[in-house]
């Protein structure tokens, strides 16, 4: 752990499967034996660790920091009083050093990222074509009009797999 994480993006509209995703991928890293953090953007105001709440998946998953974040507030729990949601950079220079941070929304960010599709999900306009920053599709239904790596959405170890060579995240010794 030394510089900065590797980082890495689920995006995707409401229901298209993103915290199933990125709850799946924190529990694999931690058996790999990576430390994990996650930063969850929230499009609404919101209370953390209630029972069953992403956050709170995101933490009994493994993860070694949740940092969720909305317009209204984020989490390590700091309110915000109507100040400015902060930058993603500035979340990203809070959290404590790790192996990888799974950043799940912020689909306007220039990280990598992994769209995630589900025929329930709310929206079901594909978001890669239109953001260069999306590497692959996980999917639960086939996609064809890509040129990008597509993988089922629950095929965590070759997600897995792929996350770490596209960000190059260095083996454990």
């Amino acid at each position: 752990m030394t510089g900065r994480p590797g980082i890495f993006g689920i995006s995707g509209w409401k229901n298209s499967g993103k915290t199933g995703l990125a709850v799946r991928l924190v529990e694999e890293f931690t058996r790999r034996g990576y430390r994990i953090s996650t930063i969850k953007h929230a499009h609404h105001d919101f209370d953390i660790d209630k029972v069953g709440a992403d956050s709170y998946r995101h933490r009994q998953a493994g993860a070694h920091e949740v940092t969720i974040v909305s317009g209204t507030r984020y989490a390590i729990m700091h309110e915000l009083r109507g100040a400015a949601e902060p930058s993603f950079e500035e979340i990203l220079s809070r959290i404590a050093p790790c192996d990888l941070v799974l950043i799940e929304g912020y689909k306007r960010e220039p990280i990598p990222k992994i769209e995630a599709r589900r025929l329930e999900a709310a929206n079901r306009e594909p978001l890669a074509p239109a953001d260069p920053h999306i590497v692959a599709i996980a999917t639960d239904h086939p996609v064809t009009d890509t040129t990008l790596p597509v993988f089922d959405l629950d095929d965590t170890l070759a997600i897995a797999d792929f996350i770490a060579r596209t960000i190059d995240l260095p083996p454990l010794t």
